[in-house]
């Protein structure tokens, strides 16, 4: 495929209309004009004809004997000749004509004289090649066997048709000059945009997505500038959130790093910040545990973050089964409160490893709130289940509507990702996550579509389902 600019497709596009128009005309206009002036010979034979016959006296005095004849009217133009002819003894036999003078050569006039013979109607109009002229001629039978015919050369059509094609000629030439104006003005038209739009794009490629595009005027430009606008936010808003990420991974490990890196120099100069050395070396392998945990809830965020819906293992299972294992799980962490599963036979579907994962956030972050009961229940109705961790507790004084933001915690949380993980893993199931104080502590709710099947089209793909986006979050 050959590689041409902007520019030169405009040209070329100009040009080739053009030169399609020119074809055209040069093809079909002597076609269709000939045909016209034909008709309008024709026209000027029949008008010389009725005045001859609608006058007063006899038509045959009427024929002027000063009217050009048969090689005198070829080179004149609208010049017509008429003659009579009256057949005494049939085709064979004498004919009379009105005025040998007007008569055409012998060819020529055998075969007008033949056709006038075996016309049946009263009217017939002819043409004859003689020479390498047309000659148009009309027979009218005006009584028996007599018969007047005019004739007409073909110099008048040819000359206009001539005039005709100059003009045209003239007239094409100007146009395609004058088209050149509006190329002129669309290139730059079209480079204008273009060049604004390349200059937003070079400086994106720098990293610099700062300086907002907005096109007004062309609805299509228009459109287009809202499109790039978008990505510049988006971008913008990625770059943000990347930095705002490893500033607070940053923060959050340089706690632990330095405690390790503090108690180890303390050792080292033979210090020992607690009373022993296994109690020193305890607090180290705490810290490095805690960053381990930390580090890994980083590097599972970030996949869940570069994860794609269709990359799900979804499968139907009872909701107990995964219930009843976090129960097990986290029983003894707290004695003190009692965990309790609801809804159990109810059957859903998600993936069970993301599942597993979205429970342990939720049963973890209520447990730091929890002061008698936790409750792990699913419901469903007719198009979504439900999968909800409510604890008793006191009410969550943090801002609901950024508890899902990765890194924010509440006034007990801690590192900031549980919950915009959960968050994270409901998106992926083409759900929700929503926290709310209730009466007697603290409700999440997870919004799962029953079926995931309904968000599958014809060739497999998932497809995005709108859901509501005024997803309230926490930690």
């Amino acid at each position: 495929m050959i590689k041409i600019n902007l520019t030169r497709r405009i040209w070329l596009a100009f040009v080739s209309l053009i030169v399609l128009v020119a074809l055209s005309i040069i093809i079909v206009y002597p076609l269709s004009i000939r045909g016209a002036l034909t008709e309008e010979t024709y026209q000027i034979i029949d008008n010389r004809v009725r005045d001859l016959l609608t006058g007063e006296g006899s038509y045959q005095d009427r024929i002027s004997p000063e009217q050009p004849g048969f090689y005198q009217s070829r080179v004149e133009q609208r010049a017509t000749v008429s003659f009579t002819a009256r057949f005494v003894d049939g085709l064979t036999g004498d004919i009379a004509f009105s005025n040998i003078f007007d008569v055409p050569p012998e060819q020529l006039s055998q075969e007008m004289l033949s056709n006038a013979y075996e016309q049946n109607a009263p009217r017939g109009q002819y043409e004859a090649t003689f020479d390498g002229q047309t000659l148009f001629y009309v027979i009218n039978e005006t009584s028996d066997d007599f018969y007047l015919i005019t004739y007409m050369w073909d110099t008048y059509r040819d000359e206009m048709v001539q005039n005709l094609w100059e003009r045209l000629l003239y007239l094409l030439l100007l146009t395609s000059a004058l088209s050149l104006l509006p190329a002129i003005w669309l290139k730059h038209y079209l480079r204008q945009p273009l060049a604004v739009l390349e200059n937003h794009l070079e400086q994106i490629a720098n990293r610099n997505w700062q300086e907002p595009l907005r096109w007004e005027g062309d609805e299509d430009f228009e459109r287009l500038s809202y499109q790039f606008e978008r990505m510049r936010q988006n971008l913008n808003s990625y770059d943000r959130a990347q930095k705002t990420f490893i500033q607070h991974a940053s923060h959050e490990l340089k706690t632990p790093i330095m405690v390790i890196k503090s108690y180890a120099q303390s050792v080292k100069d033979g210090i020992l910040p607690k009373e022993n050395l296994n109690q020193t070396m305890d607090v180290i392998t705490e810290e490095a545990n805690r960053m381990e945990r930390r580090v890994i809830d980083m590097l599972y965020y970030t996949k869940l973050d570069q994860m794609k819906k269709d990359q799900l293992n979804v499968e139907m299972m009872p909701f107990g089964k995964l219930a009843y294992q976090i129960e097990e799980r986290f029983r003894y962490q707290r004695e003190d409160v009692a965990i309790g599963v609801e809804g159990a036979e109810i059957m859903i579907e998600v993936d069970p490893e993301q599942c597993e994962v979205l429970l342990e956030n939720l049963v973890e972050n209520g447990l730091r709130y929890a002061k008698d009961h936790l409750f792990i229940r699913a419901e469903q109705d007719e198009t979504n289940t439900y999968l909800i961790v409510e604890n008793e507790g006191e009410p969550i004084d943090a801002d609901l509507t950024r508890l899902f933001n990765p890194f924010y915690k509440g006034n007990k949380g801690k590192f900031g990702l549980g919950l915009a993980i959960v968050k994270q893993i409901a998106d992926l199931h083409y759900g929700t996550a929503m926290v709310e104080n209730i009466e007697e502590g603290v409700r999440f709710t997870i919004t799962l579509p029953r079926s995931q099947k309904q968000l599958v089209d014809g060739k497999g793909k998932k497809k995005e389902k709108k859901r509501d986006v005024t997803n309230k979050s926490t930690d």
